[in-house]
């Protein structure tokens, strides 16, 4: 039986896992931390759970089609609900904009607000719910292809993909308030809405369409659904087992060294680690892949997690946009999904993205004090009550505690890279190797990385037989 070594029980390690021990191959998967999830993975804070990393919407269909390719029942596995008020964005001038699922409701607020308004947003997302539907079909392959974008009639849309987000939201003739609230995530995924790529546009379709879902006990229910799943397949999983490095020989993976200096030897490695850190550190690719080290890199930001005693009233999340260069504030509030209270108090969290540059220039102090200016900030206090601060984590901490490379999520999603096709999945560096995570897929939906898992497995499986 040959055996595959998975590097890290994240999303797509799990699914990758399990895809891989359902089609006979001897699996282990080594995760340096003790628990699975990666930063889907949740932390508890004085009795209090949260999800622990970024996550914070979950897109169901893609979900549904990585649970389907493992033979999973998604509604027997999780209980995941629709969110109704789903966001807010309030904007430095006091403005207000507020998304819903039902895409009637949202544009009335707009048009309430902005008349005139709200046939324009109506068509936007009617036009890029028919660009989306067209273009999810790639989203569930390895590479895309020429005969795919056929196939699929895709290849119509190339010229929107060729396009920035800020190209595309421009040309919808909103109001600018709309406009920066539609490209609120541009802020999370540290970029300009003129380097963003357009399939962010999609995001409003999606949530009008598809719907945002969240899980009953939170994003982290599903790397603990996945982890049971991967035991019953037969993963043999292995924590605080750090990997030091992929053993090579020839360009082939005959297996990875871990950090007490134990070799453990495979025929195939699938690594659910940064690709950057991947290629970089474990396979010390220097000089063949000299060119990933100019990919501009995302910082996982600061992050407060509280106890709040005023009940929180909906929308789920609120950003405020403070203006200037500074990025976002957003406020998760757990509880207007129906997340228990402790005692009176309530669990939520406050997440500041930050510039990489910025995080990396101010060091663990400088983001310390970035994020007390963020707790001292109003727009939030005034409706939270008193507020309990439970734990606090830095861009640092997020690196040292979940082994981030070089203290970043992943390199920045910019048009020019998505159009490039990110990380492949089958490495055309190393033979044997193989990657899965969100940096092989244009986003950070925990969907996206769970796809990713079965993705790279599905190209581990053509190649070993």
């Amino acid at each position: 039986m040959k055996i595959v070594v998975i590097i890290g029980a994240g999303m797509g390690g799990l699914t990758g896992a399990i895809r891989l021990a359902q089609a006979g191959f001897n699996v282990q998967i080594l995760e340096a931390r003790n628990q699975s999830g990666g930063l889907a993975a949740g932390a508890q804070y004085e009795g209090f759970s949260f999800d622990a990393g970024p996550y914070i919407l979950l897109d169901r269909p893609g979900l549904e089609w990585a649970f389907e390719r493992l033979g999973l029942d998604l509604e027997r596995e999780l209980h995941l609900f629709r969110i109704e008020a789903i966001y807010e964005v309030e904007g430095q001038d006091g403005s207000r904009v507020r998304f819903y699922s039902d895409r009637e409701r949202t544009a009335a607020g707009f048009e309430r607000a902005w008349p005139g308004s709200a046939r324009r947003y109506l068509d936007f997302v009617a036009r890029t719910e028919r660009i989306a539907k067209a273009l999810r079909p790639m989203l569930l392959v390895s590479r895309p292809s020429a005969v795919g974008l056929l196939q699929t009639g895709a290849w119509m849309h190339v010229p929107f993909l060729m396009k920035s987000l800020g190209t595309v939201l421009k040309a919808s003739r909103l109001p600018q308030a709309i406009v920066e609230a539609m490209a609120i995530w541009t802020h999370i995924a540290g970029q300009t809405k003129d380097e963003a790529p357009s399939p962010l546009a999609f995001v409003p379709a999606l949530m009008h369409s598809v719907g945002a879902f969240y899980p009953a006990g939170g994003i982290r229910r599903i790397p603990h659904s996945l982890e049971q799943a991967a035991i019953r397949a037969g993963v043999g999983i292995r924590y605080r087992t750090k990997v030091k490095q992929l053993r090579l020989a020839n360009r082939k993976v005959n297996g990875v060294e871990t950090d007490t200096g134990e070799f453990i030897p495979a025929d195939a490695v699938v690594s659910n680690a940064a690709a950057l850190g991947t290629y970089l550190e474990l396979a010390n690719l220097d000089s063949t892949t000299a060119h990933l080290l100019r990919l501009p890199l995302q910082s996982p930001g600061v992050c407060a997690y509280l106890a709040v005693r005023r009940r929180p009233e909906a929308p789920y999340l609120r950003f405020k946009l403070p203006g200037g260069n500074e990025r976002c504030r957003l406020l998760i509030s757990p509880a207007v999904l129906n997340e228990p209270a402790i005692d009176g108090w309530h669990a939520a969290r406050l997440l500041a993205p930050m510039t990489y540059g910025d995080a990396k220039s101010g060091g663990a102090a400088g983001q310390g004090a970035y994020l007390d200016h963020l707790l001292d900030e109003t727009w939030w206090r005034n409706d939270a009550g008193d507020v309990r601060i439970l734990h606090r984590r830095s861009a640092s901490e997020w690196g040292a505690e979940y082994n981030l490379y070089a203290d970043s999520m992943n390199p920045v999603m910019t048009a020019r890279f998505m159009r490039a096709g990110r990380f492949a999945h089958r490495s055309p560096y190393i033979k044997g190797l193989y990657l899965a995570g969100s940096s092989t897929h244009p986003g950070q939906w925990v969907s996206f990385c769970a796809i990713s898992g079965v993705l790279a497995a599905d190209c581990a499986i053509k190649d070993l037989g």
